[in-house]
């Protein structure tokens, strides 16, 4: 129990460090590689007084250190500043775009991990045939092939042709929604859910598809599984039961950097169908130079990540008896 303590002490350690250095790098990224900030907001004809006053009430007079320990102080309060385009608070944009965009991701990512997972240890049991060298080229297909495209022929087609599914927004306008879980919990929201999450889900299949597969094939040289046949079990026991959970570690590895990422959303998949998740709005943002919601996405993306990764290492425990807390 000692072990695990230190180990999950020492991982949250090295886990808030890389958050502080993130936090660290965005601040000066943004202080000082773009253009002034509140050039959107000053119009011709202000004079030098009125901009002095503009720039003082968003704090940005001050000095960059003092702006900097503010900065730090207000995210370890949850605070992070004022948007400069919506003139509201980023912290309130980012939660609610935040939601849009993982009620999109969510399914999407497990759909494609439901899928192409027992697809790819199936994969491998037919290595060789046609139907493994099938499935390795629609995975690929769809990993290669550019997401606005496939998102532009999936609307063509189910939008615009067949008119099945609606091919932008989140709802049909106008609509009245009192909370987010009103806004999703309808048929309205479901309907204009399945295409983009179609095109996300196709998308990611590749991944699980193919890492399954090479990993179950390098699996099925280990003793285990010869053992496990000289005991006469079952073939399909053999894959699903034995070599299956052992090829899962890079799978749970890429599933949580995924889903990491998909705090930050789609961008193309969000513009292709104007859906206001956290990835158009991060565009948005550094379009319009509003750095204290860039920068807040961007963190929250990497706290994310970091968060994920922490998770992955214990289950890596889990799910293989020789990986140790150390």
């Amino acid at each position: 129990m000692s072990s695990r303590r230190s180990y999950l002490i020492r991982r949250v350690l090295h886990g808030l460090m890389a958050l502080f250095i993130i936090a660290t790098l965005l601040f000066f990224l943004f202080r000082l590689g773009l253009p002034d900030p509140t050039a959107a907001l000053i119009t011709e004809g202000l004079s030098p007084e009125e901009r002095e006053r503009i720039r003082a009430s968003f704090g940005l007079d001050r000095p960059i250190w003092e702006q900097y320990f503010l900065y730090l102080a207000n995210i370890l309060q949850g605070d992070f500043g004022y948007s400069f385009h919506y003139r509201a608070p980023v912290a309130d944009i980012i939660w609610e775009r935040l939601g849009n965009t993982m009620v999109l991701m969510l399914p999407a990512i497990l759909l494609a991990y439901a899928v192409g997972v027992p697809l790819g240890a199936w994969l491998s049991w037919r290595r060789g045939s046609r139907t493994d060298t099938t499935g390795i080229f629609v995975g690929l297909m769809f990993r290669s092939a550019p997401m606005f495209w496939t998102g532009m022929i999936a609307i063509l087609v189910f939008g615009i042709a067949l008119g099945w599914l609606p091919t932008s927004g989140m709802r049909t306008l106008p609509y009245e929604a009192t909370g987010f879980f009103d806004k999703i919990f309808t048929l309205d929201f479901l309907h204009h859910l399945i295409l983009p999450a179609l095109v996300v889900a196709l998308y990611y299949l590749g991944s699980p598809l193919l890492i399954m597969r090479n990993t179950m094939l390098e699996v099925y040289g280990e003793d285990f599984i010869e053992m496990a046949r000289a005991k006469g079990l079952p073939e399909r026991r053999i894959l699903y039961a034995h070599a299956a959970r052992n090829a899962l570690l890079p799978v749970v590895t890429q599933l949580a950097v995924t889903v990491g990422l998909a705090a930050g959303g789609q961008v193309v998949v969000e513009v292709v169908f104007s859906w206001p998740g956290l990835g158009r709005e991060i565009l948005n943002s550094v379009r319009t130079s509003d750095f204290p919601l860039a920068q807040a996405s961007f963190l929250v993306m990497a706290a994310f990540v970091v968060t994920l990764n922490l998770l992955v290492d214990i289950l890596y425990t889990l799910l293989d008896p020789r990986v140790s807390f150390k």
